[in-house]
């Protein structure tokens, strides 16, 4: 077997021999495509990592090839309603997992699970309601296969809610992976896009979701939002944002070690990639993404917002509920809080394991940190005591 490329047409045709299917939509796929194909070629080293990598690739050609032909013959898709959703943002490692878990255990609260994610396009001639039969091989592949050291950092099963960035990979654009935003070309490229065409894309597949399985308000999250304010309220006119915040200097640590180890996970070995430049593109990234995510706020009233901190969603988190839902103007019932007391009595901080990270392994210092977020730590506006 000879060395493994990354072909784009190659790699589209694969996908069109296994589906059987050529119809990618109108929202083009070749350019995001050829930018993290570029990317791998260029940055990965590791056979079984490319492999992977490809791989993944001809599955999103493969689940976007599935989506166009569910748009096309299943015409009430289009009739779903996305109203008033809420988006959960701010700093990776602020707490928006832990936030977006506790809201959506809310009957009225619609998350985008796991399993979703993963099978987005519905079974042939399935009907809303009923069980996708993908859904039973995915949580047995989760119980046996999560990785441990994962594990720690970010629990996954079929039925946890997950951000909305991995659904942006069926468009070939948006974060991916979170590893490939620090490598280039893509990171160059991600940096030029409009991401009006990417955002709607994302609605329609979340009407897609919403026809299989209805809900009443889909509560989303990605720190990656902090990218798209604008872009958002112009897709979603009545958009609403919970904003999570936390110290700069533990989410730098933080990420840089999950970012590690999802490079670990995809792309193998790694370390001819100097994890000093990564370090740094890892804290820049999240310091630019910020900056122009709290500009962009600030273009937009203050009511569509609601503010909250790390330590208060890990020491008080039915308080922080009970702010959301009065700062909305939503009605917190009596099954809504009750479920979600239930989640917070039943996963306590650190049920999976304690994530240990460090900052000096990744070329960083404190001062680094503190320097480039200075523009975040010193304004009294935001909540990032720890």
């Amino acid at each position: 077997m000879g060395e493994l490329h990354f072909h784009p047409e190659a790699l589209i045709e694969s996908a069109m021999e296994a589906t059987g299917l050529n119809d990618f939509g109108e929202l083009p796929v070749r350019p995001g495509l050829e930018a993290l194909c570029e990317t791998y070629e260029r940055n990965l080293t590791d056979p079984e990592g490319r492999q992977r990598c490809r791989e993944r690739l001809i599955n999103l050609l493969s689940v976007r090839l599935r989506c166009e032909r569910a748009f096309r013959d299943i015409p009430a898709v289009q009739e779903q309603q996305i109203a008033a959703p809420v988006f959960v943002t701010g700093l990776p490692r602020s707490g928006t997992s832990a936030l977006i878990n506790l809201l959506s255990q809310a009957p009225e609260n619609r998350g985008l699970l796991q399993w979703e994610v993963q099978f987005p396009d519905p079974w042939p001639e399935s009907q809303p309601g009923q069980v996708d039969p993908r859904y039973g091989y995915l949580v047995k592949a989760l119980e046996e296969n999560q990785d441990p050291e994962f594990r720690k950092i970010h629990y996954v099963d079929a039925d946890t809610p997950e951000e909305c960035c991995l659904i942006h990979s069926y468009a070939f654009s948006g974060v991916q992976l979170g590893f490939e935003i620090m490598l280039e070309p893509y990171r160059s490229w991600f940096l030029e896009q409009d991401l009006a065409p990417l955002y709607r894309y994302q609605k329609r597949l979340l009407q897609l979701l919403n026809w299989r399985n209805p809900g009443h308000r889909w509560v989303l999250k990605a720190p990656a939002h902090m990218w798209a304010i604008d872009t958002i309220f112009s897709v979603f006119p009545d958009a609403r944002f919970v904003w999570c915040h936390r110290q700069p200097l533990p989410v730098v640590a933080s990420i840089n070690s999950m970012n590690r180890e999802v490079m670990r996970m995809y792309a193998g070995d790694t370390g001819h990639l100097s994890q000093e430049d990564i370090g740094r593109a890892v804290m820049d990234w999240y310091a630019l993404s910020l900056e122009r995510g709290l500009a962009a706020r600030a273009r937009h009233p203050e009511e569509c917002f609601v503010d909250c901190s790390q330590a208060e969603i890990a020491g008080s988190p039915m308080a922080v509920v009970e702010r959301i839902y009065q700062g909305f103007g939503l009605e917190l019932g009596d099954d809504a809080r009750a479920a979600m007391q239930g989640y917070v009595d039943d996963n306590p901080k650190g049920k999976h394991g304690k994530h240990v990270y460090d900052l000096a392994s990744f070329g960083l210092s404190a001062s680094d940190v503190e320097e480039r977020f200075s523009f975040y730590r010193q304004d009294p506006r935001w909540p990032i005591s720890d």
